[in-house]
């Protein structure tokens, strides 16, 4: 069965789940799919460019694919000639075209958002959907700083759908994020392509930089100082050609694996080690980690090497909040790796958890209690006794990155884990239970 749909040949729905049997060590060398977080900007700058972008090593996710079919309902040609590679044919910066429905974005909350952006400032309407859990997610953090730059943006109760009514003219802002985000950032970056005026945005810390690196490759002109930003309009952007990385997020679960149970080296090849993305690694070396970081190269404006984790006993500690946004979407395979570390670690400042695709924090508690972990849940983080780990029946709440931490799990379980409702890890990493069992985790997939 395909891990990666939540859908039979004939399209009904089904429930996927997967059964992780204890293991005793993972080995090898191995690579992860693109990056998303740059994917989902390739092809939204490729489609606003002049001229044709060809764009390789594109993760082929779930939520991808999702702006990829947004991109063409706004009228951009994108083409797809190989694995992993697409070629979109640019349809300039004010050539994007009214779709003639809503605009499903699937279970992607960095692509609504930042679509938001890129489409607050065009002359057409427009309506932003997804699955029922992207429905819940927040969306004013996005809107209201639009809204001072002049867009006309209406959401329901802070939530999706949202609504952008076309023709507004934007002008530029200066606008300090009152909470790091890459994602608000990068929404308003888009819109500044299109706001008359400079627009100088201030973080309070450092969040990936994925949009500016990519941005300037298109040719726009923009200053970055400190934590501010500043961005003219350009009259066009210019068509290049893009590597996308390895996914460090989809890296970090084999980190953590390689970390608790690696027999020798495990090795991850062409991985993005953007320092905008790698908090994780920070945290877990001041757990006592041994991970290096060899053959350091470029892909473009990005950077990328190759990961070489052992085995060592790791303690807990208290993970620094600076380091938060910096690896966010790393936080639960860490509090795996709390989990089985010895004594106590303490995150705080991670509020943002609670507003992923499940609250991260509550759910991520909830299993590892199931585990047999001690937990204290705290309004922005938590505190987690390392110990033994148990087994028992978790459920990830439809929540991909919880379903792939405690597959990790079963590295240091004691009995089996059974992780329900993980469909939703296509929307990340497609491949993901193949490149696990060449790992050496015993996971199999199964419906329910």
């Amino acid at each position: 069965m395909n891990s990666a749909s939540t859908r039979d040949d004939a399209g009904h729905s089904r429930q996927l789940a997967y059964s992780v049997q204890p293991v005793s060590a993972v080995r090898g060398t191995h690579t992860v799919p693109g990056d998303k977080s740059i994917s989902h900007r390739a092809l939204m700058l490729a489609g606003i460019a002049q001229g044709r972008t060809t764009v390789r090593g594109f993760l082929e996710s779930e939520d991808c694919l999702a702006t990829l079919g947004a991109m063409r309902a706004l009228g951009v040609r994108v083409n797809r000639p190989a694995a992993q590679t697409v070629v979109v044919e640019g349809a300039g910066l004010h050539g994007l075209k009214g779709s003639a429905g809503p605009l499903d974005l699937g279970n992607s909350g960095t692509a609504m958002r930042l679509f938001t952006g890129l489409l607050a400032g065009q002359a057409f309407d427009c309506e932003l959907i997804g699955d029922s859990s992207l429905m819940r997610r927040p969306m004013e953090r996005v809107a209201g700083p639009l809204r001072q730059m002049g867009a006309r943006i209406e959401t329901s109760a802070g939530r999706p759908p949202v609504r952008i009514s076309g023709g507004s003219v934007l002008r530029a802002i200066r606008y300090e994020l009152p909470i790091a985000s890459a994602q608000v950032k990068s929404a308003l970056l888009l819109a500044g392509l299109y706001a008359s005026g400079t627009t100088v945005l201030a973080e309070p810390a450092v969040t990936r930089d994925h949009s500016e690196r990519m941005l300037q490759s298109f040719g726009v002109r923009l200053r970055v100082e400190a934590r501010t930003l500043e961005l003219e309009p350009p009259q066009q952007l210019r068509a290049c050609d893009l590597e996308v990385p390895g996914d460090f997020s989809s890296a970090a679960f084999f980190i953590v694996a390689g970390c608790l149970a690696a027999d020798g080296v495990l090795t991850l090849r062409n991985v993005g080690v953007n320092s905008s993305r790698i908090g994780l690694l920070q945290a877990l070396r001041l757990m006592g980690a041994e991970i290096r970081v060899v053959n350091e190269r470029s892909a473009g404006a990005e950077p990328v090497a190759d990961l070489e984790i052992e085995r060592r006993e790791l303690r807990g500690a208290i993970i620094p909040p600076e380091l938060v946004p910096l690896g966010i979407d790393e936080f639960p395979v860490l509090f795996v790796a709390a989990a089985c570390a010895r004594g106590e670690t303490l995150v705080t400042g991670a509020g943002e958890l609670r507003v992923k695709e499940s609250d991260r924090i509550a759910t991520m508690a909830e299993g590892l209690r199931t585990l047999g972990v001690r937990t204290e849940v705290l309004a922005d983080g938590m505190r987690i006794e390392g110990g033994a780990l148990g087994g028992g029946r978790i459920d990830s709440r439809g929540d991909h990155r919880i379903a792939m931490a405690f597959s990790v799990a079963s590295v240091r379980a004691q009995q089996p884990i059974e992780i329900a409702d993980v469909g939703n890890v296509a929307t990340s990493f497609p491949g993901f239970v193949e490149v696990a069992r060449g790992a050496g985790l015993d996971i199999q997939v199964h419906e329910v």
